[in-house]
């Protein structure tokens, strides 16, 4: 008989999150006292509870109240926990943070003065308020936080059959690549890409309707594609058949973007509306004030919504930033391009400054 084998296993569970504490009417604040300190509603990151400290006179005496301090501080009693942050600033003018203070991985200790992580003296004070890091008696401070901490399965028995997971993604990946039973080629700015058109109909309604339908597409086995560069057509055909995008590591952050634009228009073309969705997710989260007018005008060509409210959110966030992307080219050519996109920004902005 055999006798049963039981294993449990650990891992590394990795928590992370973005806390950010707003501070409007700091003048107010100023000059509180040293030690004295505005605490941030509490942050919960791997199932601890975390808040932001900011000393606007300083939390130690040596430094005579010269500079500002920013913690992170572990709320959480009776524990302790290995993490780590990054604490920084926001430009109220371009919307992008620096880096104030780091940590390495390290133990927070509810129990002694462990449980903080300190940039304690962020920079001089009056080096601060006149800094863009300080508009209309406004700051933000960000403080990104990570928590890891062992996650323990099981005891399963290893007897029992494991399921490993889908790896269809890859198959037809290594399908595209190979080219093995491709009944299709399209022509895409001189270079040319062969493809399999049940699984393009199974992902494009549009190319469905093409190579299926009464379009001449259907009964030809080379399609000349205009108006899309080869780069961006290979990048769609990797979305449709392993469902993600490919890697971009080689290219800089500008012709990442300029991209990732290019992979939306793609993705709408062709009704490949999860894509579609990746795309404006990346766009949401890298927008600053010199590509905030591009790309708020290609969210209305293209009917993305999200990525429309989160660009006006953007600009209208306040007269400095308003101002900023103003004196871009960009909003220039939105002008030109869509005005309706103005009408909603001043919409917007006005109801937010009626509010303030």
């Amino acid at each position: 008989m055999t006798m049963p084998t039981a294993v449990s296993t650990c891992t590394a569970k990795t928590e992370q999150c973005m806390l950010v504490f707003e501070i409007f009417d700091y003048s107010q604040h100023r000059g509180m006292g040293i030690g004295e300190f505005i605490r941030s509603g509490t942050f919960s990151v791997g199932g601890y509870d975390w808040a932001i400290r900011f000393y606007p006179d300083d939390r130690d005496q040596q430094n005579n109240s010269g500079y500002i301090s920013v913690y992170l501080e572990l709320l959480s009693s009776d524990t302790k926990v290995r993490g780590s942050c990054d604490l920084r600033l926001v430009d109220q003018t371009t919307g992008l943070s620096t880096s104030v203070h780091k940590t390495e991985l390290r133990l927070f200790r509810s129990c002694d003065s462990s449980r903080f992580a300190a940039a304690k003296t962020v920079m001089n004070r009056s080096q601060f308020e006149a800094s863009s890091y300080l508009k209309d008696d406004h700051l933000t401070i960000q403080c990104i936080t990570t928590v890891k901490q062992p996650q323990v399965s099981g005891p399963e028995l290893l007897n029992e059959t494991e399921v490993p997971p889908s790896n269809i993604a890859v198959l037809l990946g290594k399908l595209l690549d190979t080219g093995e039973g491709a009944d299709v080629t399209f022509s895409v700015g001189g270079e040319t890409f062969t493809a399999h058109k049940i699984v393009l109909a199974m992902r494009s309604p549009v190319l469905k309707a093409e190579l299926f339908g009464q379009m001449k597409e259907a009964n030809e086995q080379l399609v000349t594609i205009q108006d899309m560069q080869p780069d961006v057509f290979r990048a769609l055909l990797h979305f449709i058949y392993t469902d993600s995008l490919p890697d971009m590591d080689d290219q800089d952050g500008e012709g990442n973007r300029e991209m990732i634009q290019h992979l939306l228009v793609a993705a709408d073309r062709y009704a490949v509306d999860r894509m579609k969705l990746v795309c404006a997710s990346i766009l949401c989260k890298n927008l600053d004030v010199k590509t905030v007018s591009a790309t708020l005008a290609l969210a209305y060509q293209h009917n993305c919504d999200r990525l429309k409210d989160v660009c006006l959110e953007f600009i209208t966030s306040s007269s400095d930033v308003m101002d900023s992307v103003v004196a871009t080219q960009g909003y220039q050519n939105l002008k030109a391009t869509c005005p309706s996109a103005l009408v909603d920004a001043f919409e917007k902005s006005s109801k937010r400054f009626r509010k303030t």
